[in-house]
């Protein structure tokens, strides 16, 4: 008896659902939420292929949607290793329940990364930062989308972050807002309690808060009881939601500008959760992240102040945040030794 007569058939939407169930407990939240996006292009894939049993997969097939996936999302190397490692873990997985042939996960091959490929991410420039928010406080003053703008541009914090956050965490008297790592009620902080700190905020950024917590927001509170600052009709606001707005909204043809991809505007406002994000130009809320930090470098902000108001590292806020061209480092560093 061969290897693939002891398979058992399995729907590979199926197998996602049972992958998505076995790692519950192992892993945050947001990072099962991270797997389901990816292995959603893999479930896609497997539809447009009429692959409907997994014992069908093999390593030729797997390279096929390898091809796809980089094609069809337009990715570059770091992006498609991300996805192809949780495919691999996805298939790891699949093999230890009898759904596909053993090792093959082995047969998935990843991107090898040079050092300019780990640190080509995409960011939120400041031109472009400055445009949304200027068409955002114009238009759309104290709406959800522009409170989401508004403070991951302005604090640099995690979406995650973002959405855990209360009502009594912001404080309008002393300006300021308190990220806390609440675990229990489903809003955890990526670094844990070490990732609670204090962020002061701009007298304006207060008032557009007050504004939308007075006026916009629906008010309702969350399975816990607890009274989230973003909100829907539902409770508290999911991070798809918010990753989704922050794609939309950073699409050139939404605040203003013509579409640079000679696109009709009305062939872009898809109802379904990752159209938006198909966009070139549009960027992610950790590009968002990205593009605060560097902006704040860029604007002479100490490394260890932003290091701190943003809760990242010296050493990865070097290698993954801070994209000044050494151009502007320089300069930057020129303006210091003039002084002495």
């Amino acid at each position: 008896m061969t290897a693939q007569h002891t398979l058992e058939p399995l729907a590979p939407e199926r197998a996602k659902t049972m992958y998505k169930h076995e790692r519950e407990g192992e892993v945050s939240e947001r990072t099962l939420q991270a797997h389901h996006y990816r292995l959603v292009h893999f479930i896609r894939w497997c539809e447009t292929e009429g692959i409907d049993n997994m014992n069908d997969l093999t390593g030729r097939k797997l390279h096929e949607f390898r091809l796809w996936r980089k094609e069809d999302g337009d990715l570059n190397a770091v992006s498609l290793r991300t996805q192809l490692e949780t495919l691999r873990v996805f298939i790891k997985f699949c093999e230890t329940i009898d759904a596909v042939p053993q090792d093959l996960h082995e047969k998935i091959l990843l991107p090898t990364l040079s050092n300019d490929d780990e640190q080509r991410e995409e960011i939120l420039r400041t031109e472009q930062a400055e445009a949304v928010l200027e068409y955002l406080r114009r238009f759309e003053y104290a709406s959800r989308t522009h409170v989401i703008l508004e403070l991951l541009w302005h604090t640099g914090i995690r979406l995650g972050s973002l959405r855990g956050i209360d009502l009594d965490d912001i404080d309008q008297e002393k300006e300021r807002l308190r990220v806390r790592h609440r675990p229990d009620t489903e809003t955890s902080l990526k670094n844990g309690s070490e990732g609670e700190r204090l962020i002061a905020l701009r007298r304006d950024v207060c008032e557009m808060l007050e504004d939308w917590i007075d006026h916009q927001r629906p008010p309702e509170n969350d399975e816990q009881g607890r009274e989230p600052l973003l909100t829907t009709t539902q409770g508290r606001i999911a991070g798809t939601t918010i990753r989704e707005t922050v794609y939309k909204a950073t699409r050139p043809c939404y605040y203003g500008d013509e579409c640079p991809h000679d696109r009709d505007p009305d062939d872009c406002e898809g109802t379904t959760y990752g159209y938006h994000s198909r966009c070139p130009s549009s960027v992610s809320p950790h590009s968002v992240r990205r593009g605060s930090i560097t902006h704040h470098l860029t604007e002479d902000v100490p490394e260890q102040v932003v290091s701190d108001r943003m809760n990242v590292g010296q050493d990865v806020l070097d290698k993954h945040y801070d994209k000044r061209s050494e151009e502007v480092k320089v300069e930057q560093r020129r303006g210091y030794v003039d002084q002495i």
